[in-house]
């Protein structure tokens, strides 16, 4: 299905082929890793040029394309590969490709593509979703865990080291991303990075994390807290957590991207915090941890319209500087033209 809506769109741009040169566009259409393949795409055929490295296993792997070993010049093969092909015009990844690739692709008429699977990306197939909901499955498995393992006194370190020990026995081939603890303070930097500093008692503790299953990413956020919750804090998380169940509501087909985030971040405005909303509500998820669409209302795709088979993030927050952060995140997929979130796990405040 995939390949028959790549060549409806070679059609409509006028292209005889595609070469894709991107790792994660290589994995989407042909399902196939490495750090060195090229998709061929024609109107006719499928080929995968790789090295030696990874030739045989590419071969086993793919029934369906043409496995070429790339011997020595890149470049030649590609180059011998279209003129065999009698490929007269091809398109590139041009947000992908170095100026040294640009310059060496030669012989034939190659017009530059940014984005080019954008939106077929942004799409995903009843398979990918099925995949995307088993990591979710997992990521919960983690987190249940997690909180038994979390002690004030740890490292912030110890705490991901945990995080990355129970994604490996879930099966999980890693992290999607470097997993985020933040605590105390440290929670109100959205992305702060993992540190040796102290799980500290009666404070937040903001752990933002998600792992890789099957090749396809999740991600996940909750911020609970050690000890007894101040009523400020309450107060915060109890507007965070309104503000992503606002924000879901507004996942329909046919409502518009920017619409989800308008939800959340004038609700947050509502309640006096919106400074403290930093970043934008969600964004896409699948093979990258960061796909199309964003979820801002000032973004390119905030007119769009929400379609069946979307899945992305929903993940507001409010950060008060030098005191705490909440964030609040879970994965969601469009189905049956509402929004799914793909996580089993309560937006209740959780407080250990």
């Amino acid at each position: 299905m995939k390949i028959e809506e790549l060549r409806r769109l070679l059609k409509k741009r006028n292209l005889e082929a595609f070469l894709f040169s991107s790792p994660p566009n290589v994995f989407y259409l042909t399902g196939f890793k490495s750090t060195h393949a090229y998709a061929v795409v024609t109107l006719k055929s499928l080929y995968l040029l790789t090295d030696g490295r990874y030739y045989e296993k590419a071969k086993r792997q793919l029934k369906s394309w043409e496995v070429i070993l790339i011997k020595e010049n890149t470049f030649k093969t590609v180059r011998t590969l279209l003129v065999s092909q009698k490929i007269r015009c091809a398109g590139y990844e041009s947000d992908r490709v170095s100026c040294e690739f640009r310059k060496k692709l030669k012989g034939v008429k190659w017009i530059d593509f940014p984005a080019f699977l954008e939106n077929l990306r942004a799409i995903k197939t009843a398979e990918e979703i099925e995949i995307i909901k088993e990591g979710c499955k997992k990521t919960d498995e983690v987190y249940k865990k997690l909180l038994n393992k979390i002690n004030p006194g740890m490292e912030e370190r110890e705490v991901r080291t945990q995080i990355v020990n129970l994604i490996f026995k879930t099966g999980a081939e890693g992290e999607s991303f470097p997993a985020i603890v933040a605590s105390g303070k440290n929670s109100s930097v959205p992305h702060w990075e993992t540190s040796t500093d102290k799980v500290k008692s009666n404070a937040p503790l903001l752990i933002d994390m998600g792992l890789l299953w099957k090749g396809y990413c999740t991600d996940f956020t909750r911020t609970i807290y050690l000890g007894k919750p101040t009523s400020e804090f309450k107060r915060i998380y109890t507007v965070v957590k309104d503000a992503h169940l606002y924000a879901l509501e507004k996942v329909k087909a046919g409502n518009r991207i920017g619409d989800i985030d308008k939800a959340a971040r004038s609700y947050i405005s509502s309640k006096g915090f919106g400074k403290y909303f930093t970043h934008s509500t969600g964004h896409g998820i699948g093979i990258e941890i960061h796909e199309y669409p964003r979820i801002h209302f000032k973004d390119k795709s905030a007119k769009r319209r929400i379609e069946e088979g979307m899945v992305f993030t929903v993940e507001p927050g409010i950060y008060i500087p030098g005191k705490f952060g909440v964030r609040l995140e879970n994965t969601v997929a469009v189905l049956k033209g509402i929004g799914e979130p793909l996580s089993e796990i309560p937006l209740d405040l959780i407080c250990l």
